[in-house]
């Protein structure tokens, strides 16, 4: 089993950046590839950004490439998502994702709202 926290969202205006992270635990040795999703009101979820446990190989939606930044810190066992010029359609609640034990784990999520 693994367990996820995310942590670091908010309120910022258009243009703001903001910073997620997501703290794994319990069988957080096991994880093969962390990433984040986000769902915004009356859509499905989406992929936003994933990365390998040895941090390589990360993948980035169309629509936040060049704008965010995945990144791992596997003694701590976080990820985290830094994000640059956010815009108004970035709005969702995000998800920190591991892929573990050949299954899926998620995070409780975590509120992003950009302003115009």
């Amino acid at each position: 089993q693994v367990q996820l926290v995310e942590s670091g969202g908010g309120l910022v205006q258009a243009g703001g950046s903001l910073k997620l992270s997501c703290a794994a635990s319990g069988s957080s040795f096991s994880i093969v590839r962390m990433g984040w999703y986000r769902q915004a009101p009356g859509k499905q979820r989406e992929l936003v950004a994933t990365i390998t446990r040895g941090g390589g190989y990360p993948i980035y939606s169309d629509s936040v490439k060049g704008r965010f930044t995945i990144s791992r810190d596997n003694a701590k066992n976080t990820v985290y998502l830094q994000m640059d010029s956010l815009k108004p359609e970035d709005t969702a609640v995000y998800y920190c994702n591991a892929f573990a034990f050949q299954n899926n784990y998620w995070g409780q999520g975590t509120q992003v709202t950009v302003s115009s």
